[in-house]
């Protein structure tokens, strides 16, 4: 039994829904980057299973107030993520400790070449406009720890 030419594809595909309304609350979509929060404590880019976190720093001392010994801190000099490696774990957002990191909604990036999908922190922090509020907390439940320690007298007797 001999196999011919099918002939040429009529019918097209159909188009998927990309509607970003449709997808349920706190989706994987992208990752944004809080730059002011990030610490360059490179748990990151270690914990990262594909590696695809480039981070690159330098250190700069501070002076310390009332003449004290002066420290020295790591500046963020690069900070990019390689979205063509990267798998979409979320392991990076949760070894963060400083929340640096967020999920966005936003999953319709689409680039013209492989090299385009290396989001470098401008990029990265584009995405934190896109990123949903968190969920509220119960009404119900107690307060934090933290929250009772900074308002005494609310605490439980």
């Amino acid at each position: 039994m001999a196999h011919g030419d099918p002939g040429p594809v009529t019918a097209a595909p159909p188009a998927p829904d990309l509607d970003a309304g449709a997808l349920p609350p706190r989706s994987r979509g992208v990752i944004g980057l809080l730059e002011e929060n990030c610490t360059v404590c490179m748990l990151c880019a270690r914990e990262c299973p594909d590696w695809c976190i480039y981070i690159e720093s330098h250190k700069q001392t501070v002076p310390a107030p009332d003449g004290g010994r002066p420290r020295v801190r790591n500046v963020l000099d690069r900070f990019a993520i390689d979205f063509s490696l990267c798998m979409y774990c979320g392991i990076c957002v949760e070894a963060c400790p400083y929340d640096a990191l967020f999920w966005s909604g936003e999953f319709g990036y689409p680039e013209a070449g492989i090299g385009a999908l290396t989001h470098e922190r401008d990029r990265l922090r584009e995405w934190m406009w896109t990123v949903p509020p968190p969920p509220a907390h119960d009404a119900g439940a107690p307060l934090p720890r933290e929250a009772q320690a900074a308002s005494p007298g609310t605490g439980p007797a």
